[in-house]
Order: C-alpha cells, then sequence, then structure tokens
C-alpha cells in the first residue's frame, strides 16, 4: 500500500483528502503543523508521495520543498503542490514541485496525478 503524506493547514481540507485516499486505498498520514516539524516529520514517515498546501500558516510550501530537495533523505519525494492561487504554479515548479494542483480541483484530475507518481 502506497503511503501518502498530506500537509494542509485547513483540517476541513485536511480531512476531505484523507478520507478520499484511504477511500482509494491509500495509506494516508496528515500533518497540519509547519516549519522543522513538517521536514522532521517526512523523514520518519518516508511518504511515497507528498501532497503539500503551497500557503501554510508561518511556511511557504516553495521553501519546505526547496530544502526537502537539497536533503539525500527526501530528495526524491514525488511532491505535489496545492494553491488556491493558479498563478503560482510555475514558482512551486521552480522550487522543485513535481507537479502542480489548483485549488478547488476535481477529485479524479488529483488521482491521476497520484497514479503519475506512485
Amino acid at each position: 500500500m502506497k503511503k501518502i503524506l498530506v500537509i494542509e493547514d485547513d483540517e476541513g481540507v485536511l480531512e476531505a483528502f484523507k478520507v478520499m485516499l484511504e477511500f482509494e486505498g491509500y495509506d494516508v498520514e496528515v500533518l497540519v503543523k509547519n516549519g522543522q516539524d513538517i521536514k522532521d516529520r517526512i523523514k520518519t514517515s518516508k511518504p511515497d508521495l507528498l501532497i503539500l498546501d503551497m500557503l501554510l500558516s508561518g511556511s511557504d510550501g516553495r521553501d519546505i520543498t526547496k530544502d526537502l530537495r537539497q536533503d539525500k533523505k527526501t530528495k526524491d519525494i514525488p511532491i505535489i503542490m496545492v494553491s488556491a492561487h493558479p498563478d503560482t504554479e510555475d514558482s512551486a515548479l521552480k522550487a522543485g514541485a513535481s507537479d502542480f494542483l489548483a485549488k478547488p480541483f476535481d477529485m479524479q484530475e488529483l488521482f491521476k496525478k497520484i497514479e503519475k507518481y506512485t
């Protein structure tokens, strides 16, 4: 079973991700925290895929992605960055995200992207 770690600061959105992904058969972990907690959790969780909100309370998903790409333990984890600001796709990809998804999005579109990287 593929493990997906979802990092999102909106608990309602986070719960929706968890329910939908578990229904599709994925092992799902969720995290609401920010900053160093995120990097430590990713290293211990060892997910097959990371779904990362771009704008977290107190953190920028692009900065987190850059840090993850520089660490040998996390550099190869696929990252799908999500944002309510579709005009930020280029900056997300430049930061090292594997893919980008603008909110709101169709769940089938998300599943296609997940299948591509897992």
